[in-house]
């Protein structure tokens, strides 16, 4: 979200204070306000963004504990919030967006640092969020931040595919084995890109009950698994997409295999379509998403802070989806 140089009068917002459940259509209504704004201010003068499902933002809120931080004014309303996520070592931050009549007085400056130093103090070694390229001012802004331009994320869709064969997953696991398969879920993660971890956002998916974790085994080895949501992402809509946010490969040809296992899930599921975020730094991935006619959608830049830039997975796929 960028930030507008208009003059303002002096102002001092008071945060941050922890959001809680109880902010959801505080949050939806700054979230719609903010980003329809933006979108007009790049020409897209019909776009109107949606409020988000309230069941997303209770699992952001609860993934970020207390890094999911919220600016208020006088009257206690909010005005700007930075939902700050970590998963070992990897740090991100969003959504964060400073309420429009609220731009331009130093906040989206203070939201943006304050995420930092909160990472900085919980061991982040990964400092990043992701934003639309297209637009100078967020690109510029983040930049006047340290933040360094990286690769783009480009959002892939491939439709589900009928299948006799029922996908291991999480959900499908006895709940007594769980903790053990999720602990082989951290071991593989931990084998490929030492200090990620993403086994808090499995167990709150599971235990909300909107997603699951899809696994691949060869014979009773843990070759890969994807991370994904099945709950719609608006409030309101169907469930047409089933959206992975993390997906661990140990190799390519497991990340093909993997691929093939969600496009049965997602059917299953009572889903339409499976929605990828192909990271840039894996170009054989994207490669071979492609090939098998996924179909672009949106693009998002990857920022990071210098000297907490991203590592990438010597060997096999490490994807990590930084927007909710």
């Amino acid at each position: 979200m960028a930030f507008a140089r208009n003059w303002k009068q002096n102002w001092v917002a008071e945060g941050p204070t922890c959001a809680t459940d109880r902010d959801i259509p505080l949050l939806n209504r700054v979230f719609s306000e903010a980003f329809t704004e933006r979108y007009r201010k790049d020409g897209m003068l019909g776009v109107r963004v949606p409020h988000l499902n309230p069941v997303i933002w209770k699992f952001a809120i609860a993934d970020a504990g207390d890094g999911a931080m919220v600016w208020r004014d006088e009257g206690g309303a909010i005005v700007a919030f930075n939902i700050v996520h970590r998963s070992g070592i990897e740090g991100w931050m969003g959504p964060l967006v400073v309420q429009p009549d609220h731009q331009g007085r130093g906040l989206g400056k203070t939201i943006v640092t304050t995420g930092i130093e909160w990472l900085k103090t919980h061991g982040a070694k990964v400092i990043g969020l992701e934003t639309m390229p297209r637009t100078m001012d967020n690109v510029g802004f983040y930049s006047a931040l340290g933040m360094l331009p990286g690769h783009l994320t480009v959002t892939v869709t491939l439709e589900g595919v009928a299948s006799s064969t029922i996908p291991e997953s999480l959900a499908r696991t006895p709940e007594e084995e769980r903790e053990g398969v999720m602990e082989e879920c951290r071991v593989l993660t931990e084998s490929l890109l030492p200090g990620h971890d993403f086994t808090r956002e499995m167990a709150l998916t599971d235990r909300m009950q909107i997603g699951d974790t899809v696994l691949l085994r060869r014979g009773k080895e843990l070759a890969g698994f994807a991370l994904c949501h099945t709950v719609p992402l608006v409030d309101g809509r169907l469930r047409e997409e089933l959206r992975v946010l993390k997906l661990v490969a140990r190799s390519d040809d497991d990340f093909d295999l993997l691929v093939t296992q969600l496009a049965a899930f997602c059917r299953r599921s009572g889903t339409r379509r499976i929605a990828i975020r192909a990271q840039g730094s894996y170009p054989e991935i994207y490669r071979r998403l492609i090939m098998r006619g996924a179909r672009v959608r949106w693009t998002d830049l990857r920022m990071t802070v210098h000297g907490y830039s991203e590592t990438v997975a010597a060997a096999g796929v490490v994807l990590s989806n930084w927007e909710i």
